[in-house]
């Protein structure tokens, strides 16, 4: 049934991708979201994967390329790390990513990341990175990142593609398009290292506090909407020479 219903939906609204070749003379950074423990490392929170999920392996295993890729050519990377207070509930899912705790650290095959010169980690207790970025004085240390590295470009990557990663690129898109973000141009939203969490219906109903959200189908409204807002959707990416005309 619900194969059913992704593809009837896929039929519906077809995403259409495209491949990205991110050029040498365009200032790119890449954004990671809560690529942690808490949301795929099996059996490490309340959101975290009951059992292996080969769309969360590849989210991981892509992001991890395509970070040290961006390392070796020494450009800006921010990670960004669901970091929840457990006294602030602020969302319909059950307790996770708690602060302080490992659910809320980088997955094992990104933890090289922290010790990176060229890597900012931002530790968040909300959803949507860009507001998790303001400081109490009213800065925000992502559009500092921006305009520091001068960045014309982001790459988008990471975990929960309907949550977290959508409500960054939403906020992004925004604050771009007010030209609060200047000099970036283009969000583009890599679908191969995204991905999000399973909980079929059935284990919906029966856990207090969840609602069901069926992997393949929220990840690809997750990605419809982020285009909707002006992003751009890859299913491939890689450094080369820009295309000649």
């Amino acid at each position: 049934m619900v194969s059913q219903t992704i593809d009837i939906l896929k039929n519906e609204i077809p995403l259409e991708q495209e491949s990205v070749v991110l050029a040498d003379d365009v200032v790119t950074g890449l954004v990671l979201v809560d690529i942690i423990n808490g949301f795929c490392t099996v059996g490490a929170g309340n959101l975290a994967p009951r059992e292996p999920n080969r769309r969360i392996t590849g989210m991981i295993n892509e992001s991890a390329r395509l970070a040290r890729a961006f390392c070796e050519k020494r450009l800006p990377v921010m990670a960004f790390l669901d970091s929840h207070h457990p006294n602030k509930p602020e969302h319909p899912y059950p307790t996770h990513c708690i602060s302080g705790t490992d659910e809320s650290n980088l997955v094992p095959a990104l933890q090289w990341l922290e010790k990176e010169p060229n890597a900012t980690i931002r530790r968040k207790d909300c959803f949507d990175g860009y507001l998790g970025s303001i400081e109490d004085d009213g800065s925000n240390v992502f559009v500092d990142w921006v305009k520091n590295h001068q960045i014309q470009k982001i790459v988008v990557v990471g975990i929960c593609t309907d949550i977290c990663v959508l409500d960054f690129v939403c906020s992004t898109m925004s604050a771009k398009n007010r030209g609060f973000l200047r000099p970036l141009e283009e969000v583009v939203v890599y679908s191969a290292a995204c991905a999000t969490f399973d909980i079929p219906l059935h284990v919906a109903r029966n856990t207090k506090g969840a609602l069901a959200h069926p992997q393949e189908l929220m990840h690809h409204m997750g990605l419809y909407m982020a285009k909707e807002r002006g992003a751009v959707i890859a299913n491939h990416v890689s450094f080369g020479e820009p295309k000649k005309p």
